[in-house]
């Protein structure tokens, strides 16, 4: 599910939007999982409107240097991959459904190609015989 919203909208508020267009298109969804930022009245409302276990992923206590949190890490390395595609690099597209569909268009093409991989050698193999 991909929305995109004014630079004004909040995170919670984006949240609130997106979650409902996702509920109606994958009504099987049951686990959500969030950074700190959606803590709050977002938690009653999902458990309300949309049925879903939400799960705030928080740092460990006293940690004070960058270190991966799991299933956040998933977006965290995603939104690199979107912006190596030129036409995401910058805000090119004047509608919110044009920028929603190059970002499903990006995404479907990093997929493919991770399902179906061109031949030859992979970027993490060695060039070295064995």
């Amino acid at each position: 599910m991909v929305l995109v919203t004014e630079g004004s909208v909040q995170d919670r508020d984006g949240g609130r939007r997106v979650l409902a267009r996702a509920k109606t298109v994958m009504p099987s969804m049951v686990v959500l999982w969030a950074d700190g930022g959606y803590a709050g009245k977002l938690v009653a409302w999902i458990d309300t409107h949309c049925r879903i276990a939400l799960d705030i992923v928080r740092k460990p206590k006293g940690q004070r240097v960058f270190a991966v949190l799991p299933h956040r890490w998933v977006i965290e390395r995603t939104l690199p991959w979107l912006v190596r595609c030129r036409r995401l690099d910058h805000d090119y597209e004047r509608l919110p459904a044009h920028a929603e569909a190059f970002i499903k268009w990006a995404m479907i093409g990093l997929m493919t190609r991770r399902l179906a991989p061109t031949p030859g050698r992979r970027p993490w193999q060695s060039t070295r015989a064995s």
